[in-house]
């Protein structure tokens, strides 16, 4: 029996953007100390877009906006995996370490997709 979803808390594909956002934020902390304000920035604001526009769209009135919100997210996904490859270019993280994260961002992005197909359902049955 699934659990009914009363926040965004609750929502499967934020639970999960909430563990790569966690992983992101601990890569962040290895990078080189010139790259703090910089790339580790980016990768800490990119992942925390995914999660926030998640959690906004679920707090917006109507099925339009929350989808929309998804989609900032999943742009957001995108600008991670760039930063990513930034990241093994510069050869802070070996290749190995990239597509690991890269499997769990393929993942978020997964269910990220199916939650705005589920949303666009609602909105054109209601």
């Amino acid at each position: 029996m699934k659990t009914p979803v009363r926040d965004f808390k609750d929502l499967e594909v934020w639970k999960v953007a909430r563990e790569l956002r966690k992983e992101i934020y601990t890569l962040s902390r290895t990078l080189p100390d010139f790259e703090k304000y910089g790339l580790a920035g980016q990768l800490r604001r990119a992942a925390t877009s995914v999660t926030a526009n998640i959690a906004e769209g679920f707090g917006r009135f109507s099925y339009q906006e929350n989808i929309q919100f998804c989609r900032q997210a999943r742009g957001s996904l995108y600008e991670l995996a760039d930063h990513l490859t930034t990241c093994v270019d510069e050869r802070y993280m070996s290749a190995e370490e990239s597509k690991r994260l890269e499997d769990v961002l393929q993942r978020v992005g997964q269910i990220l997709n199916g939650y705005i197909r589920s949303t666009v359902a609602l909105k054109r049955s209601a």
